[in-house]
């Protein structure tokens, strides 16, 4: 095998391997601090993948002879012979960015819960399942196999569920133990819904074109128009599940307002780039006639996110649920850069991605420290953190403006460029949805500074200042390398668009 190869193997291999190991330690702290070792190798791996890249750019031809998908590193061996499945991995520009921000987070939560368990179970299970996620979200990312694809994107399913149920919710009586649960079953209920038309999606391009490889089928060349658009509109509704697109995005404010911290920081950093990705690398890839054909709604559900989105956040009057409902609308700026069917839009939709994963999780984290202290999300209950608190109130400040699109910040050039690619596909359908999207802009500006007028301005309320809310060092732990990275995607975009800005080319070139 390659280097490249056993790179492939090791970030989904070490995970794995490392949940078994983390569920087999007798010692509870034992067991935590072995799986952060297991998560920072993974990520270790995950950044060295990053070598032999330039190999694949100069492998992209001008004429598209290369083909729309040519990975860095592969592995592909049979897996079922009998049925012509092969165990087909391979990495990217468009994935390689999503498996560092995965393993990054995911080494994030590791190592906080090395400070702080939730109340609910025990520590060495929380991280078990936690690794469990992160091999799910990864080989979701690696995948080239079709069906391959469709069993790692399930794989994520029952252990958040056990996360969301085991630690979530507030306290241990029964009306919190009921609500998390409530919440719980949505997701699994609305993720299931997602997964059956997925599965109906596969087995309909997988029948038509008889192989399931996702590098043979991008371009659409073994389906019909038919086909094509039959198999988009499952695809994208499967995947509009997961991101979520309005209006299928009702499970994600509770899944989010009931987990634990580090259920939430992954559920909004990565799990939801499940959709998007899936988006762009299996429906618009595999079936860009149906892209084209159905790029219109699409955009049209991506601006109604980010309004919808925008205008529910305003009305908020809890924490974490402003923070999710915000997932929302930054997400429908994803959908919208996909919907334009251009190398920029897609590009926005890529660091777009990346940014929200970065900022939303950062969000996530504070709004986990905070909650812990008060043991209230309520923003009535919150004012005057900057006279308690000044280094969280600075940290949250400094995310929420991140997440509004601040130039200089991460946040800003997913959301730009979204609006640019709509601008220049030209049309009146296009420039309005250009003009609304930049509305739900200012929109998110404004939520998110009424957020920080409510929560860090005014006089402390009693239950703030009733409580010491120091920073610990684990939580600066946690919490310094996303705000590096904020500024740095911000500030070098190349670091996320220089790498992705050959594939897409690659597959924007086969589109009709």
């Amino acid at each position: 095998m390659t280097s490249g190869e056993v790179l492939l193997v090791a970030v989904l291999a070490l995970p794995a391997l490392g949940a078994l190991a983390v569920a087999a330690t007798p010692h509870d702290r034992g067991a935590r601090v072995l799986g952060t070792v297991v998560a920072a190798l993974t990520l270790a791996a995950a950044v060295a993948l990053l070598a032999g890249r330039d190999a694949g750019w100069s492998a992209y031809l001008p004429d598209g002879n290369a083909g729309a998908v040519l990975p860095w590193h592969t592995v592909d061996v049979p897996w079922v012979p009998g049925l012509d499945l092969r165990f087909h991995l391979g990495v990217d520009g468009i994935s390689w960015p999503l498996v560092v921000l995965t393993a990054l987070l995911t080494l994030l939560c590791c190592g906080y819960s090395l400070w702080r368990v939730p109340t609910g179970g025990s520590g060495k299970a929380l991280v078990a399942l936690l690794l469990v996620v992160e091999v799910g979200i990864l080989g979701t990312f690696l995948a080239l196999d079709l069906v391959l694809f469709f069993l790692f994107f399930e794989v994520v399913l029952l252990p958040m569920y056990a996360i969301i149920v085991g630690w979530g919710g507030d306290s241990t009586d029964l009306a919190a133990v009921d609500a998390r649960r409530r919440a719980a079953r949505k997701f699994a209920l609305y993720t299931l819904f997602g997964s059956v038309l997925l599965l109906v999606g596969v087995y309909v391009v997988v029948a038509a074109a008889g192989t399931a490889d996702i590098v043979t089928l991008t371009g659409g060349t073994e389906l019909s128009r038919t086909t094509q658009l039959t198999a988009f509109t499952l695809l994208a509704v499967a995947f509009a599940v997961k991101s979520p697109l309005w209006p299928l995005h009702s499970w994600l404010p509770d899944a989010h307002t009931q987990a634990p911290t580090v259920g939430s920081v992954l559920l909004a950093g990565v799990l939801l780039k499940m959709g998007t990705y899936g988006l762009i690398r299996v429906a618009v890839g595999v079936a860009p006639e149906g892209a084209r054909w159905a790029a219109p709604v699409l955009g049209v559900l991506a601006v109604a996110a980010i309004l919808v989105g925008s205008l529910v956040c305003l009305a908020q009057t809890e924490l974490k649920r402003l923070i999710a409902y915000s997932s929302v609308g930054h997400m429908g700026f994803v959908l919208l850069g996909i919907a334009t069917l251009t190398a920029t839009g897609i590009q926005a939709a890529l660091i777009g991605n990346v940014a929200h994963g970065i900022i939303t999780g950062l969000l996530f984290f504070l709004a986990g420290a905070i909650k812990d202290r008060t043991h209230t999300g309520a923003l009535s209950e919150l004012s005057g953190l900057r006279e308690t608190a000044p280094r969280l109130s600075g940290l949250l400040a400094f995310a929420a403006v991140a997440s509004l699109g601040l130039p200089g910040l991460a946040g800003f050039w997913g959301e730009a460029f979204a609006v640019v690619a709509a601008i220049q596909v030209g049309g009146a359908l296009w420039i309005t949805l250009a003009v609304l999207a930049a509305l739900g802009g200012a929109l998110t500006a404004a939520y998110l500074l009424r957020l920080l007028r409510r929560v860090t301005h005014g006089r402390p309320t009693p239950t703030v200042r009733a409580l010491g809310l120091g920073i610990a060092g684990p939580e600066l732990a946690a919490w310094v390398p996303l705000v590096l990275l904020t500024l740095a995607v911000g500030l070098a975009p190349t670091l996320v668009l220089g790498v992705a800005e050959a594939p897409v080319a690659a597959l924007v070139g086969v589109l009709p």
